[in-house]
């Protein structure tokens, strides 16, 4: 009995002439080769958002304008209307993520809402980050957006457990990382210190 080519006998059972299957080279390259044209990324849309935002809440402070990002900062007790305003008027309706910062030097936290929108048309790449500001003390409180993005819920649990932020309002505010029996201050706190360092 001889031995059985097990390449040509594929190339047999496909092909009855023998004829080996094309390489990549035969078909072509699999990218294009012709460049896409770039253009610089166009700001008008995130400056008439940011005007539009600055224009009805005056004490809401543009941090900044990119040209597909726009960071307001407003009081925690106007965090609400202003969040209710950009769902509901400017239609930014998907929460992507919450977060919060120590800022220890300033005696400050910040909570932010990083927002975008799935309905309105032309805006799917823009994204608004809505801030607020609190004095960092033993028990910073400020208001749930839960009821605004119903996302929110898990995020600010995350960052209440993480950095002692109270979210007043919340429906289940209670630890979802740590384990039950954590006894020491938020470990995102830039005053934590880490058992072993």
């Amino acid at each position: 009995m001889q031995p059985v080519d097990s390449d040509k006998s594929r190339a047999t059972a496909r092909d009855p002439a023998g004829t080996p299957p094309p390489s990549v080279l035969d078909v072509g390259p699999s990218v294009p080769t012709k460049r896409p044209t770039l253009t610089q990324p166009d700001a008008s849309r995130t400056l008439n958002l940011a005007d539009d935002i600055a224009g009805r809440f005056p004490l809401a402070k543009i941090d900044y304008v990119r040209p597909r990002r726009v960071k307001i900062t407003v009081p925690p007790d106007k965090i609400k209307v202003v969040a209710l305003y950009i769902r509901d008027v400017l239609g930014f309706d998907h929460l992507n993520v919450v977060g919060g910062t120590d800022y220890m030097q300033l005696k400050e936290f910040e909570v932010i809402y990083f927002v975008g929108s799935i309905s309105m048309r032309g805006q799917e790449d823009i994204v608004i980050q809505l801030a607020e500001r609190v004095q960092r003390d033993e028990s910073p409180r400020v208001p749930s957006l839960t009821d605004v993005w119903g996302a929110a819920e898990y995020h600010e649990r995350e960052t209440f457990e993480m950095l002692g932020i109270v979210f007043e309002g919340h429906p289940d505010l209670r630890r979802l990382l740590l384990p039950e029996d954590w006894n020491d201050i938020p470990p995102l706190r830039k005053d934590y210190n880490s058992p072993g360092r």
